[in-house]
């Protein structure tokens, strides 16, 4: 079972940037999927973005897709999340999601590994 850490989240203003980063005991550099969801108290699970290892696809939520950028050092099997143009609405817990092959989803139910979550805070 792999095991993934995020790390980088914390207290922000609004307008500011944040790179959020996940780390993977798996070697993710073969037939892996990392994704990134977050979810608001009260709120539904939400998709945000996710990326292919092997070859770099990526798929982004469309409301949030001109502030994102995901990308992946494949060395460190670790991937990353950009956010810029930080809002209140950002806030939330924002976990990391895995699966071991190449297919892009918005659904978390479809991924097998998940990471504990770190907490965003926007203020206004």
């Amino acid at each position: 079972q792999a095991q993934l850490v995020e790390s980088g989240g914390g207290l922000v203003q609004s307008g500011d940037s944040l790179r959020l980063s996940c780390a993977a005991s798996v070697r993710a550099s073969t037939e892996y999927t990392m994704a990134w969801f977050r979810q608001a108290p009260g709120m539904d699970r939400e998709f945000v973005a996710a990326i292919v290892f092997s070859d770099g696809r990526r798929v982004y939520a469309d409301s949030m897709k001109t502030r994102l950028t995901i990308s992946r050092e494949i060395a460190k099997d670790t991937s990353y999340l950009e956010i810029v143009n930080l809002k209140p609405e950002d806030t939330a817990v924002y976990y990391c999601a895995g699966r071991t092959d190449a297919l892009l989803y918005r659904v978390p139910a479809f991924y097998d590994h998940w990471g504990q979550g770190t907490q965003v805070t926007v203020s206004s």
